[in-house]
């Protein structure tokens, strides 16, 4: 496992080279996040791979101004979403306890597992691009509310972060940023 891969040497890429990335690929990258650990493997996250100049024109106007020129040059930006309804699946994914009945009506619970395991899905996939060969470039900067209202109109999913996928350009990463010492963020007790 080459882990310089995955953290050290992997890069937030604001530019890509004019290369398609292949579905079967994208079906691989979530046949491998797939399998990190969820809350009651209630798997909440939910994938849309924005591929079609069509999708991305609709994207478009709801990125930050930023952001506008990375999106566009991404051959891939997924719209990593909560299901607020994930536990609808429960019974398939967790078939021994009832946990539909836990979740449903409850909004209080449904926040609270949604906060904590969409965005750690999202960071599976990160993962697991990087670890496929891929480059990406994670972001929150988009308007929320016109891309829930543009790609889930009905409501139940929401956007919880977008991120672009594809094949890097080198000269569209920033310097490398510093990062916190073991000491200035950890502690053992």
């Amino acid at each position: 496992m080459d882990l310089a891969a995955l953290f050290s040497s992997a890069r937030t890429f604001n530019a890509y080279e004019d290369c398609p990335v292949p579905e079967a690929l994208l079906r691989q990258l979530y046949d491998q996040l797939k399998w990190g650990p969820t809350a009651a493997n209630s798997c909440p996250a939910r994938f849309v791979f924005v591929t079609s100049a069509q999708a991305k024109a609709r994207l478009l106007p709801c990125v930050n101004s930023g952001n506008i020129a990375k999106v566009n040059s991404a051959p891939v930006t997924v719209i990593i979403a909560a299901d607020t309804r994930f536990f609808d699946q429960m019974p398939a994914l967790f078939p021994s306890r009832d946990f539909k009945t836990l979740f449903e009506g409850n909004d209080a619970v449904i926040a609270d597992l949604l906060s904590r395991n969409v965005p750690l899905q999202g960071a599976y996939m990160i993962i697991a691009a990087r670890a496929l060969g891929l480059d990406c470039g994670p972001m929150s900067g988009f308007d929320a509310a016109a891309l829930n209202a543009e790609f889930f109109p009905h409501g139940q999913w929401q956007a919880d972060f977008i991120c672009t996928l594809g094949y890097g350009r080198k000269d569209s990463v920033h310097p490398r940023n510093p990062r916190l010492s073991f000491d200035e963020a950890c502690r053992i007790v």
